[in-house]
């Protein structure tokens, strides 16, 4: 029933990650992991926690359960000491599987788990998991845009 909407949902959540890997297509290990804002992000560690955000939303909150995570959970939001190969790897097997969740579970469907209020109360279904997801990786990709200009120049970067 929810098909033509699921497909369009789908189509931006998939143009914003492709925007978050094209930004910082090029980019070699040194500049992946310097951070180059006061707050002290780098741009890995932040694809990383957008593989979290997958995770969290579309497994933990969505179907109220999740896989281990493959190392121990760190505490150091936007950092990462895992190699480029291994980060990418996390984030698109993450894209992965909130992909299977949305193509099996309807869009009203409501989550299995819960996320901290005040933002838990006001997801009440898959839909909004998946508007919440655009969202996030949308506003985490004009962070990498920044990240880029700040450490070679290169602006409009993104699938063409």
């Amino acid at each position: 029933m929810d098909d033509g909407e699921k497909d369009a949902l789908l189509m931006f959540l998939e143009a914003q990650r492709a925007s978050v890997l094209a930004i910082i297509e090029g980019l070699d290990d040194e500049a992946l992991t310097t951070a180059v804002v006061p707050s002290g992000w780098t741009p890995l560690g932040l694809v990383e926690h957008l593989g979290h955000a997958e995770r969290h939303w579309f497994q933990e909150i969505a179907t109220g359960s999740a896989e281990p995570l493959p190392w121990p959970d760190d505490d150091t939001p936007l950092l990462t000491p895992r190699p480029p190969s291994v980060v990418f790897a996390f984030y698109r097997d993450q894209c992965a599987r909130s992909d299977a969740v949305l193509a099996a579970t309807p869009l009203s469907a409501p989550p299995r788990g819960r996320h901290p209020d005040p933002l838990g109360s006001e997801i009440t279904d898959l839909r909004r998991i998946v508007l919440h997801m655009i969202e996030e990786t949308a506003r985490h990709a004009g962070h990498l845009d920044i990240a880029r200009e700040l450490i070679d120049g290169k602006t409009g970067l993104g699938p063409r």
